[in-house]
C-alpha cells in the first residue's frame, strides 16, 4: 500500500512541559513510520523528554513502527525521560505484546493515566 492509500497523520500538543503528547492517525508502517521519527525528534530537539504516543487511531503497526518507538525509548531513557504508549487498538496491541515491546515501554488507557506514569518517581513500582 503506497502512503497516499494511508497517510500518517500526527498532531502534537504540550499537556505540560517537558511533555509531548502525540497524536497518531493511520497506518504506522515502513512508508509512514519516518514522519512519526521526525515528529519525535523535532520535540526532543525542543526539550521535551516524556512522550505519550496515543495509538488509538492506528489499525496497523509493522516493524517499523515498533523500532521507531523503541528508539525513541532508548533515547529518552539517557536523558531521564520516558515514552508512553496511549490506547492502542488490539491488533496493535497484539503486536506490541508479542514482540516485548510492551513489557519495555508502558501502556495505558488514558492521556491521564500516562501523566501519572510520568510523575510517579522512578524507583516506585507500577500497580
Amino acid at each position: 500500500m503506497s502512503i497516499a492509500q494511508n497517510p500518517l497523520s500526527v498532531e502534537v500538543a504540550l499537556p505540560r512541559e517537558g511533555i509531548a503528547l502525540l497524536t497518531v492517525e493511520g497506518h504506522l508502517d515502513i512508508d509512514t513510520a519516518t514522519g512519526l521519527q521526525h515528529h519525535l525528534a523535532n520535540q526532543f530537539q525542543h526539550g521535551r523528554r516524556h512522550f505519550l504516543l496515543d495509538l488509538s487511531a492506528v489499525p496497523f503497526m509493522d516493524s517499523s513502527g515498533m523500532n521507531i518507538i523503541i528508539r525513541a525509548y532508548q533515547q529518552t531513557r539517557e536523558s531521564s525521560g520516558s515514552v508512553h504508549i496511549i490506547g492502542p487498538p488490539p491488533a496493535v496491541r497484539r503486536i506490541l505484546d508479542l514482540t516485548g515491546v510492551s513489557i519495555t515501554v508502558p501502556v495505558s488507557d488514558t492521556v491521564d493515566e500516562a501523566l501519572a506514569l510520568v510523575d510517579r518517581p522512578r524507583d516506585e513500582p507500577e500497580i
